[in-house]
């Protein structure tokens, strides 16, 4: 069992930047990718941006592509996501998951955190 704890969200006007932080604990062990899916309402979960431990590799939904960049810190089982150049659009509730690989992230199963909400006014 894994427990996920969002932080960062907020209100923000378009054109603005957040930090949101996800801090996994518990049964981390096989946790070997993290990221961020989204959620606005009355809309499906969206997926954002993913990242393995290994390797390196990155990958990010298209809406966000060259707007917002995933890093994490593996001492601390934590993955940020810095959005930058907001738009009303992406006003939803950010929800952060593990996975044993990016491939099984990008698929949605979860387990998901709380969420944090960001709102982004124009």
């Amino acid at each position: 069992q894994v427990q996920l704890v969002e932080s960062g969200g907020g209100l923000v006007q378009a054109g603005g930047s957040l930090s949101l932080s996800c801090a996994a604990s518990g049964r981390t062990f096989g946790t070997y990718a993290m990221g961020w899916f989204r959620q606005a309402p009355g809309k499906g979960r969206e997926f954002v941006a993913g990242m393995s431990w290994s390797g390196g590799r990155t990958y990010y939904g298209d809406s966000v592509k060259g707007r917002f960049t995933i890093s994490g810190d593996n001492a601390k089982n934590t993955v940020y996501l810095q959005m930058n150049s907001l738009t009303p659009e992406d006003t939803a509730v950010y929800y952060c998951n593990v996975a044993t690989s990016l491939e099984r992230l990008r698929g949605g199963f979860g387990p998901w955190g709380q969420g944090t909400q960001v709102t982004v006014s124009s």
